[in-house]
């Protein structure tokens, strides 16, 4: 058995992210046009109908933009806290909204989705961990400290969206004001790649094979940045930087592919991603 994950776009311009099987799949977040989400599925050759729900971290602009076209487009469920749709100014159809809280687990197909709650600047934010029982999928991003939900799924992930908003030099010595630096890195703002490099080397699990390296700052930090530091000892696993203009490749998580095997793989993926 797979899982199928891809980042959609990632970064505050907009952020969406796809986790699937071959029969059924959910974005997490859709914080871009519902044209976009269309046009890259279909470049990834995955049709629209193949997913089930959209899931709502919270309620800023960069996760909600494309939430009511595409659910009104294609009749998909929303899953959303009942804080965060009440601060969001979304106008779903009453009959498209799940409501979910902390700890619930909604299945979806052959998936279920753990909703857990996060530390951000937001009204009731959520992360999510989906699985299917043998492979295990986490996004953590708008996440402004490592709580111990997140450190918990965190070290039970096969693959993970990891959020590394910003470096830490890049921040402090930009141009942005000092309240917006105090928001950013104040504890219910973003991680900095040093902490999200940290959650990294001291929670992951022995059987991670990816991550993708999510939400970085247009502003304060930079790829190369990144991939450097977690690239240092990353072992087996593959890192992978998530761009702000383009969707990752859709990559396959098999939890037991030989390590030459998924090697040659990542290397084929990497150049398809590169071109």
């Amino acid at each position: 058995m797979s899982l199928f994950i891809a980042s959609l776009n990632s970064g505050s311009n907009g952020n969406c992210y796809y986790i699937g099987n071959k029969n059924e799949a959910i974005l997490i977040d859709a914080g871009i046009s519902c044209r976009t989400i269309e046009r890259r599925l279909k470049e990834m050759g995955i049709p629209l109908n193949r997913i089930r729900a959209v899931f709502i971290s919270h309620e800023h602009i960069d996760h909600i933009k494309g939430v009511e076209t595409l659910s009104k487009k294609w009749e998909l469920p929303v899953y959303v806290s009942a804080d965060t749709l009440a601060n969001s100014g979304l106008s779903l159809h009453q009959k498209s909204i799940r409501h979910f809280g902390d700890g619930d687990v909604i299945p979806v197909g052959g998936m279920n989705v753990h909703a857990f709650s996060k530390i951000h600047d937001a009204a009731d934010p959520y992360s999510f961990f989906v699985t299917d029982g043998n492979i295990n999928i986490g996004v953590f991003t708008d996440i402004g400290q490592c709580c111990e939900n997140v450190t918990g799924w965190f070290s039970k992930c096969h693959a993970a969206f990891l959020e590394a908003n910003y470096d830490e030099t890049m921040l402090d010595e930009g141009p942005y004001p000092y309240h917006l630096k105090k928001r950013i890195a104040g504890g219910r703002g973003h991680l900095s790649n040093n902490i999200a490099h940290q959650l990294f080397t001291n929670h992951r699990a022995g059987w991670m094979s990816h991550l993708i390296l999510a939400h970085l700052s247009n502003n304060n930090n930079e790829p190369d940045i990144v991939r450097e530091l977690f690239n240092t000892d990353c072992r087996n696993v593959h890192v992978l930087v998530a761009s702000r203009k383009e969707a990752t490749p859709l990559i396959e998580i098999t939890g037991n592919v030989s390590p030459v095997e998924e090697r040659l793989t990542w290397k084929q993926t990497i150049l398809q991603f590169d071109k």
